[in-house]
């Protein structure tokens, strides 16, 4: 193997920040958080999930930076520094991004395919009944665009962590920021009459963030809590080693108290402002009905909402898909530089060489997701009810039994192992107290595990009265 390379870091809290809230900002905030929004009753999903990401994504999210930056090592090698015997955590934690990279480029090149037809003035076509099945089934063209999404995230690692990962983060994160509220403001001034009908993107607006508990009980209420927690995974990068990874590029003297405020902030109001985006545009040209779509919000739902906007629509959801894009690439190149940063640790591999050793094989198992549209495609049935094809398998393994293990486990190694004192320590070494220091160690020890262990057995199946 190579020598191993002296370790790069951020120039400031600033590069940090924009680079973490770059990863926590991706595909599962942009349509993941809307659909479950609309799904469990609005108002109560989005409180909940502030509940929890101020008490349970908090102490997650700090306990992985505080992680890396004591350690100074990638995931792969990071939690045997903390206790030795624990590196089959850090193994763990290390095979999640290595699974959601494949699948996670086929998605990102999805989302280049939408934002290229509609720069070229295809948005209409985008919008066609059988354009999206037409697209994923066809071998060449997706395998096409995964490929240059891959490369295009792949140039960003290979280039380091300051050059690439941090200036990179330092122009896309604003630019999104802006489209975003853009957008966001853009989609309550909407209006449609539909049969004698008035509906506005505000009363749309309402539906998010007015709890509906008309319908609730017990059992619904357990299941928004889950939604919840399994959404703060997504949002966060957490149980997948990137913020382990980040935090390992921290400087000492860099106050983490503030920087994980920041995170937090960040991540919830881009999350938020996602469903401002989605849900009200989704309402006023689809009703209730159209905001049940799912998963397929994003690539069949909103290109026919486009379309019905007309000419102007065409420019709205070109800016829409650049925003996605760029939301995609700072998450993507997180979760590749989780990997890449874990074989520099572990086998003093140069960047330039694992950036090329975990491409290829990131592009090997994508081209069989996309195969799995068409030459592959099968149906099986997961343990929690639903019918999936490769992707969804991939998915599954990844976010609902692995990083459920990597979080358990990383509650019970820093709660109860080693103590919360080591990642207070660090957190608080510059001086700075931790607002939340108590409920840190309530949450780490007690209150999170439980959590975790009930959203797994509930994902695997075993649990089914929630």
């Amino acid at each position: 193997m190579e020598e191993k390379q002296t370790r790069n870091s951020f120039t400031g809290s600033i590069g940090f920040v924009l680079a973490a809230a770059g990863s926590a900002v991706g595909l599962g905030n942009i349509w993941r958080f809307p659909y479950l929004a609309a799904k469990d009753g609005g108002g109560l999903f989005l409180l909940v999930y502030l509940v929890l990401a101020l008490t349970f994504g908090f102490t997650l999210l700090t306990s992985e930076i505080a992680i890396g930056r004591k350690t100074k090592q990638s995931p792969l090698t990071a939690y045997h520094q903390i206790k030795k015997g624990w590196n089959w955590l850090g193994v763990f934690a290390c095979i999640v991004p290595m699974m959601i990279m494949p699948y996670y480029c086929v998605i990102g090149g999805w989302v280049l395919k939408y934002f290229i037809a509609f720069l070229t003035g295809h948005g209409m076509e985008a919008a066609g009944d059988d354009y999206f099945t037409g697209f994923i089934t066809n071998q060449n063209d997706s395998g096409l665009m995964t490929l240059i999404f891959l490369l295009i995230v792949a140039v960003i690692i290979f280039m380091g962590v300051n050059a690439g990962i941090e200036n990179i983060s330092k122009v896309m994160m604003p630019i999104l920021l802006i489209l975003v509220v853009g957008i966001a403001i853009f989609s309550l001034t909407l209006k449609m009459t539909d049969a004698g009908q008035v509906r506005t993107g505000l009363q749309g607006f309402k539906i998010l963030v007015i709890p509906d508990l008309s319908q609730i009980t017990l059992k619904s209420f357990f299941t928004v809590v889950l939604d919840a927690m399994g959404q703060l995974f997504y949002s966060l990068s957490v149980a997948m080693g990137i913020m382990v990874a980040y935090g390992s590029y921290v400087k000492d003297d860099a106050s983490l108290a503030g920087a994980i405020n920041q995170i937090e902030i960040f991540d919830t109001a881009v999350a938020f402002l996602a469903g401002v985006m989605i849900i009200p545009a989704v309402y006023v040209f689809m009703g209730r009905d159209g905001m049940s779509a799912g998963p397929s919000l994003m690539f069949i739902s909103l290109p026919k909402i486009f379309a019905q906007m007309g000419g102007f629509g065409r420019v709205i959801g070109c800016i829409f898909f650049l925003m996605v894009l760029f939301a995609a690439i700072t998450s993507a190149m997180s979760i590749l530089e989780a990997i890449v940063s874990s074989l520099m640790d572990q086998f003093h591999m140069k960047r330039r060489t694992a950036t090329i050793v975990e491409s290829i094989l990131a592009l090997g198992m994508a081209i069989v997701v996309c195969l799995g549209y068409n030459k592959l495609y099968f149906e099986v049935t997961l343990p929690n009810g639903s019918v999936a094809q490769i992707l969804d398998i991939m998915d599954y393994i990844s976010n609902n039994v692995l990083m459920p293990v990597v979080a358990i486990g990383t509650c019970i190694l820093i709660g109860w192992v080693v103590g919360p004192k080591v990642v207070l320590d660090e957190v608080e070494k510059t001086g700075k107290r931790l607002f939340r220091r108590d409920l840190y160690v309530v949450m780490i020890k007690f209150v999170a595990p439980i959590l975790l262990i009930v959203l797994f057995l509930k994902s695997i199946g075993v649990l089914k009265v929630i």
